[in-house]
């Protein structure tokens, strides 16, 4: 897909990887529409690309949205199109993670909230733009599932089967839309360095001090190259992009030994996590 002149629609472009992908899009030549519930955080976006060139103000668009509200992500829809007259394409990017904890000590409104943002928001977003994308030449859903979407992890269980819900769905999008002109692509990110523990709702302080404690070991790819290699694979047409040589690793192990894999990983998650499981969620 050539990304001149497409009006890329991108979640959480308030933070994270979702900025970084505002910021290499419109270098690429693209107009984005950053959609965050985070209204300051978007403000920030947009600043730093005017402070890039003055000609990025009109290359991006702020969208304040709670995309588990689908009202308000139908508004949203209307708002882009009405704006920049077209969508070529829609990033579902924005995600939570949940408290690090097992199962059966989450509040089911944690669980909910998890679902509402990762499953629904993903649904909503689709459902909403896919008027305006069939109406585009060449247009592209890419929706960020993660290594828990085709994995377990302890602890991120029902972070885990959410992102494995936007992995079959979107799955299956790529072969309802195969005789269209919108192209799908599932994302496999690994670890990323990004501030996603201390945007988690419902996580501890303490969980989230020992969480940063990780981060700053500077585990994983950092954020502006896990962008860079999601944006390969959309213009490269890839539908799976996986992120990270830890990410594409665990791949093979689990595709060769699931069970012994999960085990591993349980192993690993207890010694370098540092995250006490019992005392994570916030009371």
């Amino acid at each position: 897909m050539k990304l001149t002149d497409k009006v890329i629609v991108v979640t959480g472009a308030g933070s994270g990887i979702g900025r970084e992908l505002a910021l290499q899009l419109i270098a690429k030549g693209a107009i984005v529409a950053g959609a965050d519930y985070n209204e300051q955080a978007l403000l920030e976006t947009q600043q730093l690309l005017v402070q890039q060139s003055s000609d990025n103000n009109a290359r991006f668009s702020c969208h304040v949205v709670d995309i588990s509200n689908n009202e308000q992500v139908i508004a949203t829809a209307k708002d882009v199109v009405d704006q920049h007259g077209q969508v070529d394409g829609v990033i579902n990017n924005a995600g939570i993670i949940q408290p690090f904890s097992h199962v059966e000590n989450l509040a089911v409104e944690h669980m909910q909230r998890i679902f509402n943002v990762n499953w629904w928001g993903v649904v909503y977003m689709t459902q909403a733009f896919l008027p305006a994308l069939k109406q585009s030449t060449q247009a592209r859903i890419v929706n960020i599932s993660s290594m828990g979407g085709y994995m377990p992890f302890p602890g991120q269980v029902i972070y885990g089967a959410s992102k494995a819900a936007v992995k079959l769905m979107t799955e299956g999008l790529m072969v309802e839309l195969a005789d269209t002109n919108v192209g799908v692509s599932v994302v496999y990110p690994g670890a990323v360095q990004t501030n996603i523990t201390n945007n988690a709702p419902d996580m501890s302080a303490k969980a989230k001090q020992a969480a940063t404690e990780q981060e700053d070991k500077k585990v994983g790819v950092t954020a502006q190259a896990a962008a860079q290699a999601i944006i390969k694979g959309i213009e490269k047409d890839k539908s799976r992009i996986l992120v990270g040589s830890d990410c594409k690793v665990i791949d093979k192990l689990y595709r060769l030994m699931p069970v012994k894999t999960a085990h591993l990983m349980s192993w690993l998650m207890k010694k370098f996590a540092g995250i006490d499981m019992t005392e994570a969620v916030e009371k």
